[in-house]
């Protein structure tokens, strides 16, 4: 085959992630280029091969037939790439990824549950960057992701893991016992939705928005201060739970709020998946489905 007669792997690129996705939009988040990009990408291959790939509406793509003959012949190729630069650069890392999630989640949800994973799989080597990090590093290197926010700040492939509550917790002894919430001193996370003033709101508590909380940028502060009997946090089900079934923390009122933001999994594109990523987020399902805060809808 000659040079002239193999289009560029850029427009090749582009045309399996809209096909994909069946947006440019979309596609073009996820190839971090303009819509634009994207858009004149498919054109030039369209050009190149002297065929129609897609069907350009409105609001949405279709494939030609052609396109949807060609498409699998586009992913095969880049699976095969994959595979060998994997084996050239040092081996086949089939068995290995880098998952990029929050510190809290790393550390409440996924690292108590690591010996289930290893067990079922122990030829897995898991690499967990958190959001502590460059987050260049992450969307650069990370095979999946697990990011906490609202649905509509998700990319169309996301899967939603979680339909939260929250709730006050605090340590058993905390304040004699008997947690008093208008003198209660309070912890939380910065810029989470779901938080005292929210779930006062909620549930008819009064509270004074003049009220001082102690804030940070990673949860785990919040609930670290409530675990050493410090103040009270807002208990987000998911990353509390185990820990007030451990006794580790109580849950000093009933009332509850909903919580607008939960857990999401980014997998990687289907041409980019392998043994390692399949067994994670095969793993990762079935332990979320058998947690009460699992999403269901």
């Amino acid at each position: 085959m000659t040079g002239r007669s193999l289009p560029p792997l850029t427009w090749l690129r582009a045309f399996e992630a809209a096909a994909r996705h069946l947006s440019f939009t979309v596609a073009a988040q996820e190839l971090n280029l303009t819509q634009s990009a994207v858009s004149q990408h498919v054109r030039n291959l369209e050009d190149h091969l002297g065929r129609e790939l897609f069907i350009r509406r409105t609001r949405a793509l279709q494939l030609t037939e052609a396109g949807a003959n060609y498409l699998p012949t586009v992913r095969e190729a880049f699976d095969v790439l994959a595979r060998g630069t994997r084996s050239f650069i040092g081996g086949d890392r089939d068995n290995a990824l880098i998952l990029q999630c929050n510190m809290a989640f790393s550390v409440y949800w996924l690292a108590p549950r690591l010996h289930r994973l290893y067990a079922a799989h122990p030829w897995l080597v898991l690499n967990i960057v958190t959001a502590l990090w460059d987050p260049e590093i992450h969307a650069r290197d990370a095979a999946i992701k697990i990011r906490f926010g609202r649905p509509g700040d998700m990319s169309g492939d996301a899967t939603r893991l979680t339909w939260d509550v929250c709730r006050p917790v605090c340590h058993p002894d905390y304040m004699g016992g008997a947690p008093d919430f208008a003198r209660a001193r309070l912890f939380d996370c910065a810029g989470i939705m779901g938080n005292w003033e929210s779930w006062s709101r909620h549930t008819g508590r009064p509270f004074d928005e003049a009220r001082g909380v102690n804030l940070s940028s990673t949860y785990v502060v919040a609930i670290e201060a409530a675990l050493h009997g410090a103040g009270m946090a807002m208990g987000h089900e998911t990353l509390t739970h185990d820990l007030v079934e451990a006794g580790r923390l109580i849950e000093p009122f009933g009332d509850t709020a909903p919580l607008p933001e939960g857990y999401f999994l980014l997998p990687p594109p289907q041409h980019e998946q392998t043994p390692a990523t399949r067994a994670f987020t095969d793993w990762l399902s079935e332990e979320v489905a058998a947690c009460p805060y699992a999403f269901t809808g």
